[in-house]
């Protein structure tokens, strides 16, 4: 019996001093598999959506697979293909945790708690917080919607904000964008506060754009990111390296006009200011 103590021992004590296999890298995964898998959006025009030919396009998918996806096949010296899981500000932290999907790239604000959870590229678009109401509503603004009824986002900093300034607002949260419109297309709500290109974007592609009117000054300055997993270096400086060769060398710019200009998807042009602070980014070489 003793013997067998020992024995038991012994290997309880090997076992517990083995150490635990290492996380795969996110380089790694996309290296085996061949796959860059992001989270992206289905209802947000024109930076990820499903277009009238059924087709998942958009700025944030353009970005990855003209910028970064060149960016990682150099690294890895093989063509990779990028791979679109449809994501919610409900479901993105989720998504890039449980390894569902390696990169966040659609409209997520960049902000001090979220990267407790998750890492951030460089900044990719800038915007702020706006309303969207029917035209003729009283509501001007953020100083309007005391005892209104407000729709955002479910996990939105905008939800976060009007709560914590505005606590006499009926804040109503919904899932996704889409279902956020439909309640104020169907009276169920007064506004709906998003990021003032993302209302832009449901403007210019409601059935009826002249019903609907933009209101108010930024009352947020949103950042937007692409999201990974936190403490990947490697792979986060793949997607830097890619976003600052797209900015230094236009192809950034080709891809705002594209989605962004006067024959763009959603007309939304680029401030000399944020111009300013996209190029500020790039490291010089």
């Amino acid at each position: 019996m003793k013997r067998l103590l020992t024995a038991a021992l012994a290997l309880a004590l090997a076992g517990w001093a083995a150490p635990a296999p290492a996380a795969e890298s996110t380089l790694a995964k996309i290296a085996r598999t061949g796959t860059l898998t992001i989270g992206t959006r289905r209802g947000s025009p024109p930076f990820g959506y499903v277009n009238q030919k059924n087709e998942w396009v958009g700025f944030s998918i353009d970005l990855v697979e003209q910028a970064i996806k060149p960016a990682v096949e150099r690294k890895l010296g093989k063509p990779v293909k990028v791979e679109k899981k449809e994501s919610t500000p409900a479901t993105r932290i989720p998504l890039l945790t449980s390894n569902a999907v390696d990169l966040i790239a659609g409209t997520m604000t960049d902000t001090r708690p979220r990267r407790e959870s998750v890492d951030f590229s460089l900044t990719f678009f800038v915007t702020g917080a706006q309303f969207l109401v029917k035209k003729g509503s009283p509501i001007r603004g953020i100083g309007d919607i005391a005892g209104k009824r407000v729709a955002a986002q479910q996990g939105s900093t905008n939800a976060r904000i009007i709560r914590a300034r505005v606590p006499g607002a009926q804040l109503r949260e919904f899932p996704d964008q889409p279902s956020a419109f439909q309640a104020l297309a169907q009276g169920q709500v007064d506004a709906y506060t998003n990021d003032g290109i993302q209302l832009a974007g449901l403007v210019a592609k409601a059935p009826r754009p002249g019903d609907w009117a933009i209101v108010g000054d930024f009352y947020s300055y949103e950042p937007y990111g692409m999201a990974l997993r936190k403490n990947d270096s490697d792979f986060r400086h793949l997607v830097n390296v890619g976003l600052m060769e797209a900015i230094e060398s236009g192809k950034y710019l080709q891809l705002y006009e594209k989605w962004f200009g006067p024959k763009g998807e959603v007309p939304y042009p680029l401030t000399p200011e944020n111009k300013r602070f996209l190029t500020m980014q790039v490291v010089p070489k």
